[in-house]
């Protein structure tokens, strides 16, 4: 993994040359990413959720040190994600394991972050442990223009189970509109098959709120970005949204997913039981593979998985460095790695 990143790296930088070399231009570059933040709560108690259960409230003591600690964490690899190529923070974060605003407001203030002016967008969801989606933007890059969250409603046995539910943000990036839609689907709980109509439900949702943004304008520009707890081939991505693995074949009205070659190469953004899965990815509509750079488009994606962030001893080496094992705070990150793309724009003026 470690050859296959550094190789990776070496070929966008070679790219990035090419591209300024092909027309002579500066190019503009942001980072857009996603984050699973695991299990990011507070230290209080909320009566209306099952927040005990959280690995911080199963905690004895020291809740405050160990939430201290990975909101520390959180904030490094943030500061991180894209930061060789842009020389910037991620201009977009979505993000999931919140459980509240609260939380996403000291991350956002952390000394690492604070001077990036971090904008928040949050709804509380209905799932049974409180766990959200959100949004982390800099103002000065993006600024929203909507905002909504979108129920899933899904059963179990004619039972209702409460789940995230989907953010819909649109706004402009610099001058740029674009769409981006935040997940966190339901879990494989129960197994794969028995649990697989629940994402199934989930991308149908996001393929509802797609057509309605694609309905008013063909050409819009959108993101589909998450935890989706199914990997690039599964149904939910390739029967439901009709992801495309080549740029190529990506229709007006379709998306291209860029992660999938990413896994049929064996890499992941999460471990189990010594098996890959790459859950987290993001997938882009047509127009942002477009190669006219007036205006942003797609150039590279990756998934952010230096080695500070791999376990390197004990029964989870080479896996995500997590945060919680053993009843305990391990002083880790997360269970997952970020996934993240560039996008670039020409700029007005041409180099001298």
């Amino acid at each position: 993994m470690k050859h296959l990143t550094c190789a990776l790296a070496f070929y966008m930088s070679m790219m990035m040359c090419n591209l300024n070399a092909q027309e002579n231009k500066i190019y503009k570059i942001h980072t857009i990413a996603f984050y699973n933040l695991e299990n990011l709560f507070d230290t209080i108690n909320d009566p209306n959720k099952f927040d005990e259960a959280s690995p911080i409230m199963e905690l004895k003591s020291s809740r405050s040190k160990a939430f201290k600690s990975k909101i520390q964490n959180m904030a490094r690899v943030i500061a991180d994600i894209g930061f060789e190529v842009t020389k910037n923070t991620p201009a977009i974060l979505g993000v999931c394991e919140i459980e509240n605003r609260m939380v996403l407001e000291t991350l956002v203030n952390d000394s690492l972050l604070r001077h990036k002016n971090y904008g928040i967008v949050h709804f509380d969801s209905p799932d049974v442990r409180g766990i959200d989606v959100g949004l982390l933007y800099q103002k000065h890059l993006f600024s929203p223009l909507h905002t909504s969250s979108h129920e899933l409603k899904i059963y179990d046995e004619d039972k209702r189970v409460y789940t995230r539910d989907q953010l819909l943000v649109s706004g402009l990036l610099e001058d740029d509109l674009i769409h981006i839609i935040v997940n966190h689907w339901p879990s494989r709980r129960g197994g794969e098959a028995r649990s697989r109509p629940k994402r199934v439900a989930a991308a149908k949702l996001n393929k509802h709120i797609v057509d309605s943004l694609q309905n008013d304008n063909p050409y819009a520009k959108i993101f589909i970005m998450g935890d989706l707890n199914d990997d690039p081939i599964n149904a939910s991505v390739k029967e439901v949204l009709k992801a495309e693995n080549e740029k190529n074949n990506t229709v007006l009205k379709g998306f291209y997913n860029p992660f999938e070659i990413f896994y049929k190469n064996g890499l992941g953004t999460t471990a189990y039981r010594d098996a890959w899965s790459l859950f987290d990815q993001i997938l882009i509509s047509k127009p942002l593979l477009e190669k006219n750079y007036d205006s942003f488009r797609f150039y590279k994606a990756g998934i952010f998985n230096k080695n500070y962030l791999i376990s390197a001893t004990g029964a989870y080496k080479g896996y995500p460095f997590r945060s919680w094992s053993d009843g305990g705070f391990s002083g880790g990150f997360s269970d997952h790695f970020p996934v993240y793309m560039y996008v670039v724009k020409a700029a007005s003026h041409e180099i001298k």
